[in-house]
C-alpha cells in the first residue's frame, strides 16, 4: 500500500496503522497538519471494504480537519482516525481500550472524539487509556455530544446559503432535501422543521425515515430519487462522496448544503457545481460546529474556563459560520471562482502562516 504517492497524501505529517490481535483492533490516524496547533479529529468506526478504502477515507478526513479548524479559527490542527470494523458487531471495551493506547503512543498530536460508529460512551471507554480525548465534559451542552452543536452550524449555514441565492430571510416554505438521518441529519431536520421549511428525506435505516415521517411530517424517498427532487436545497448528511459522476447531474436544487465531509467526489465536481449556478456551502466550513464544541469542552478541563464562558463562546462560534460563508459567497461571486476553492484559499492562508509543526510537550504526553 502506496502512502507518500497516494492521491490523498497531501503532505501529511504523520500517517499511523495499529493492529491489536487479541481486542481485533485495526486502525489508522492520519495527522494532517499541526502549524495551529495539536490535530483534533473525530473517530470513525465503519466496516470498509478494503484497508486502501480505509485509507483514502482517513487522509480525505483528516486534511478536511485542517481547513475547517482555520476557517473557524481555532487553534488545532486537522487529524482523523478509523477503525476499520461493524460498529454494531465488532465494537468492544478491549478493542476501545486499545484505542486508546495507540492514541496515547501519539503523545498529543492527535486528539479524538466522536465520529461516525462512535459515541461519548465510546470515548469514555477510550478516555481510560489517554487523556488524549475529548467531547466527553458532561456538564458541557449535551452532556460532552458535540452533534447538536454540528446540526446547529449547518442550519445556519443552509439558512445563509438561502438568503444568499434565493434572497429569502426565512425558511418557511423552502423545499430541503435531506439524505442521512443520523444523529445531526435527524437534529437538522427537526431544527428546519421548526423553522417551517418543507422536508423531504432518506437514509439507509428505514427506522430513521419512519420518525422523520411521524414526528416531523417529511416526506419519505427512496435511496438515489434524493438527487433528482424538484426542491430548493439537497443536504448530504450520510457518508462523503455524495456529489459524483453519477449524481450530479440529477440534481435540481439550487443549494447544497449539509453535514457530511468530502461532499464533492473530486474538485471537478465542484466546478461544475459552480458552472451549473448551484451555490455549494464547503462542507468543512458548515459543519464545525462539533469540532468548536470540542474545542471549548477541552478549554473548560484543561484551563481556568467555566461552563457560561464556553456557553457564549459556542453559540458565538457557531453564529460566526454564517458569517465565514457570507464572505465566502461574496467573494466567489466577486472573482467568479467556485466557493470550494475560495474557502481553501482561505484556509490555507491562515494555516500556512502558522510554520512550527507542533510538538506535544513531553512532561504531559
Amino acid at each position: 500500500m502506496s502512502i507518500f504517492s497516494h492521491s490523498e497524501f497531501d503532505d501529511h505529517q504523520q500517517v499511523a496503522f495499529f493492529n491489536d490481535s487479541a481486542s481485533g483492533l485495526k486502525a489508522i490516524i492520519a495527522v494532517h497538519n499541526t502549524n495551529l496547533g495539536p490535530a483534533l479529529g473525530g473517530c470513525r468506526m465503519w466496516p470498509y471494504a478494503s484497508d486502501d478504502e480505509a485509507l483514502t477515507d482517513v487522509l480525505r478526513l483528516s486534511r478536511g480537519m485542517t481547513y475547517k479548524s482555520a476557517l473557524a479559527n481555532l487553534h488545532l490542527g486537522g487529524g482523523k482516525a478509523v477503525i476499520i470494523g461493524d460498529p454494531a458487531q465488532d465494537k468492544t471495551d478491549a478493542l476501545l481500550h486499545a484505542m486508546g493506547d495507540f492514541i496515547q503512543g501519539l503523545g498529543g498530536r492527535y486528539i479524538t472524539a466522536e465520529d461516525s460508529g462512535t459515541s461519548v460512551a465510546d470515548m469514555l471507554k477510550i478516555g481510560d487509556k489517554t487523556s488524549f480525548v475529548s467531547g466527553i465534559d458532561k456538564v458541557s451542552a449535551h452532556g460532552g455530544d458535540p452533534s447538536p452543536s454540528t446540526a446547529y452550524g449547518v442550519f445556519v449555514s443552509l439558512r445563509e446559503a438561502v438568503y444568499h441565492k434565493l434572497g429569502r430571510t426565512d425558511l418557511k416554505g423552502v423545499k430541503v432535501a435531506i439524505q442521512g438521518l443520523g444523529n445531526v441529519g435527524y437534529r437538522l431536520a427537526e431544527q428546519l422543521r421548526d423553522a417551517g421549511a418543507e422536508l423531504f428525506v432518506t437514509d439507509i435505516i428505514q427506522a430513521n425515515v419512519d420518525r422523520a415521517v411521524r414526528e416531523l411530517k417529511a416526506t419519505a424517498v427512496k435511496g438515489d430519487k434524493i438527487f433528482s427532487l424538484d426542491v430548493d436545497v439537497f443536504a448530504p448528511c450520510a457518508l462523503g462522496a455524495a456529489i459524483n459522476d453519477q449524481t450530479i447531474g440529477q440534481l435540481r436544487a439550487s443549494i447544497v448544503a449539509g453535514a457530511a465531509n468530502n461532499q464533492l467526489a473530486t474538485g471537478d465536481h465542484g466546478y461544475q457545481l459552480h458552472q451549473r449556478g448551484i451555490l455549494y456551502a464547503p462542507d468543512y466550513v458548515v459543519n464545525a460546529g462539533g469540532i468548536v464544541d470540542v474545542y471549548y469542552q477541552r478549554k473548560m478541563l484543561e484551563q481556568n474556563y467555566g461552563l457560561d464562558n464556553y456557553a457564549k463562546d459556542l453559540a458565538s462560534k457557531v453564529e460566526g459560520i454564517g458569517t465565514t460563508l457570507r464572505e465566502i459567497f461574496v467573494r466567489s461571486d466577486a472573482e467568479n471562482i467556485p466557493t470550494f476553492v475560495i474557502a481553501d484559499r482561505v484556509a490555507e492562508e491562515r494555516f500556512s502562516k502558522a510554520e512550527k509543526i507542533y510538538l506535544p510537550d513531553p512532561v504531559s504526553a
